[in-house]
């Protein structure tokens, strides 16, 4: 049995910082060139809890010199990849604590940006860019924190299995449609994955865990993105196994909580 995934691109990333305090030191950039500058440490890299008082968060990047730096932004994306802001947050070395800068031109760069109850939980990543005094625009650094919104999490539950068709005469490539129902009282950008595992007809697994996807593409299967339905296009070959094989249905959310299972039977002549 072969399942038929689509690929995906990821952005190649040089060199990942991971900061186990609420602020780190380092002396290593991203980017392959030689800059006049270095980047001390990155904040916040440690865990955040939702705050109803105060909800703004103070991003912040420091630099052993900013002499030949023009100005400095960052982008802030949550644990499901969606970025939180519109436009690129400016860090300011201007001294303001209305920004989150105690000191000015000191080559610490500052501002805040709020956290909302309604944003999953999970790793947070931001992207921090650098234009200096030649206008040339770099990422100069990773950083990550854990975000905790502040609400009871509570297990994802799934339902209406399909696996279409469920029983297959294979005499040559056949293609089934699996998919399945999940709902997630956090929401579903709480949603970390939904997949299925396949056991073959003599009782054993490889343990892979085949994810379905709720993006709308007919690579997938899936019809209309983020309603809730994940699908997967999966491809039976005349060589597989004849028997019935079990599918076993879960979804896990960013909190670690797993659904309850749904085995879907599938039958290969």
């Amino acid at each position: 049995m072969k399942i038929k995934n689509l690929k995906i691109t990821a952005l190649n990333l040089i060199l990942l910082f991971i900061f186990i305090g609420c602020e780190k030191d380092y002396d290593s950039v991203i980017e392959n060139y030689i800059p006049d500058y270095q980047v001390k440490l990155v904040s916040p890299s440690d865990s955040i809890r939702y705050n109803p008082v105060d909800s703004l968060v103070t991003v912040r990047i420091e630099f052993n010199s900013a002499s030949t730096i023009q100005s400095v932004y960052c982008d802030v994306y949550a644990s499901d990849d969606s970025k939180l802001n519109s436009s690129p947050l400016p860090l300011l070395d201007n001294g303001k604590t209305a920004n989150g800068d105690d000191v000015a031109n000191d080559g610490s760069f500052a501002n805040k940006i709020p956290l909302s109850e309604s944003y999953p939980n999970g790793i947070y990543n931001i992207k921090y860019f650098v234009t200096d005094k030649s206008n040339s625009t770099n990422q100069v650094a990773l950083g990550t924190f854990k975000f905790n919104n502040g609400q009871a999490n509570i297990a994802p539950i799934i339902s209406n299995d399909i696996v279409d068709p469920d029983t297959a005469v294979v005499t040559d490539t056949t293609i089934i449609l699996t998919s399945i129902n999940v709902f997630d009282e956090n929401g579903l950008s709480d949603i970390d994955k939904v997949y299925f595992v396949v056991y073959r007809p003599n009782g054993t697994t490889s343990g892979a865990q085949n994810v379905l996807f709720d993006d709308g593409l007919s690579s997938h299967g899936d019809l209309t993105a983020g309603d809730g339905i994940y699908s997967l296009i999966i491809e039976i070959y005349s060589t597989n196994a004849k028997g019935t094989y079990r599918l076993e249905f879960q979804a896990k959310d960013r909190g670690g909580k797993l659904s309850n299972i749904i085995n879907h039977s599938l039958i290969i002549q």
